[in-house]
């Protein structure tokens, strides 16, 4: 290479230093705004729980998210270790307990002071939590195993239903009765505060239970697969078929307002109407599955929570109500 080469060489690796020394640094501080945003848009929400104006939502993303004005706003809290919430009950006295993916059972205290992690031995993946009315804790989920605790944790009473099937559902309407649902239509009832459970009836042939509402000893309505909706008056020895307007499958149903709410697939959400669902419009709706939904009582709105950090309140009319999380 000549001396011609070298000059340009040269002049090239100045220019590039100049170039170099003259670049701005990006500026990053929408992104760090972003990241300190409670509600991400990578949060799943997959579990919601309110008790007065206090409110957890459960994540797959390893956090819960807290509000105290009946999710007006929220705040974010990190769980220690991996961690998926799918689902959360209040107690009577306002103590929330949240299953973990990860074979772990969570709680907090009424002033949602801190959440505690506690190990889950059985069943090996939980599906369904219930606090009753005594404050006794209940889980249920694979092996067909129900499980319930008298003592906030410390001690677990194991059922076993000798049946390879997945308890989806549980829920005691009172001190003495209680229904759970599971695969292939099973349906099981407690007559004696959970000391024994014994089948009654069936659900329609192969019905996946996706979610139960009881409201008394005789009276409740189950989902399942391509938005089935079935309703019983007899305690779960027979069932009827109701209509799903909405026609996608409800993952989740709650009272609200005095009536039967449920939540699902396309963003639907739908309450009970004489013997059929019908949907709730509200603005803005989002084509996505909602995985959550529950009544606020304090505000009169029903929280709705999905995937992309979707958290809305909608009010008794279907409109969102302001402020609330988008």
């Amino acid at each position: 290479m000549n001396h011609y080469g070298f000059r340009a060489l040269a002049v090239c690796a100045a220019l590039a230093s100049l170039a170099s020394g003259c670049t701005q640094a990006p500026d990053l501080s929408a992104a760090r705004a972003e990241a300190q945003k409670p509600v991400q848009r990578y949060d799943s929400i997959q579990a919601l729980a309110a008790h007065g104006d206090r409110v957890v939502a459960g994540t797959r993303s390893g956090a819960v998210l807290v509000s105290a004005d009946g999710g007006q706003s929220w705040q974010r809290e990190a769980l220690a270790g991996p961690s998926s919430i799918t689902g959360i009950d209040v107690c009577p006295d306002g103590r929330f307990i949240a299953i973990d993916f990860y074979r772990k059972l969570w709680t907090a205290d009424a002033k949602l002071s801190g959440w505690t992690a506690l190990p889950l031995e059985a069943p090996h993946t939980a599906l369904a939590v219930h606090c009753d009315r005594q404050g006794r804790w209940w889980v249920a989920g694979t092996g067909a195993l129900i499980v319930r605790s008298d003592d906030q944790g410390k001690s677990w009473v194991r059922t076993d239903l000798q049946e390879d099937l997945q308890i989806t559902t549980l829920q005691m309407v009172d001190e003495q009765n209680g229904f759970a649902t599971g695969e292939f239509g099973t349906v099981v009832v407690t007559t004696d505060g959970g000391d024994t459970w014994t089948k009654r009836g069936a659900l329609p042939a192969e019905f996946y239970p996706y979610a139960a509402l009881f409201v008394s000893a005789t009276e409740g309505w189950v989902s399942g697969l391509a938005g089935q909706l079935v309703h019983t008056t007899d305690g779960g020895l027979t069932w009827q078929a109701q209509v799903n307007r909405a026609g996608a499958p409800l993952y989740r149903i709650f009272m609200h307002a005095g009536t039967p709410h449920a939540v699902g697939a396309g963003g639907a959400v739908v309450r009970l109407q004489g013997d059929e669902w019908i949907a709730v419009a509200y603005p803005d709706a989002r084509p996505v599955p909602l995985a959550a939904g529950v009544s606020v009582a304090s505000n009169n709105t029903l929280l709705i929570g999905g995937p992309g950090g979707l958290l809305r309140a909608v009010t008794d009319s279907g409109a969102s109500k302001p402020g609330a999380a988008q």
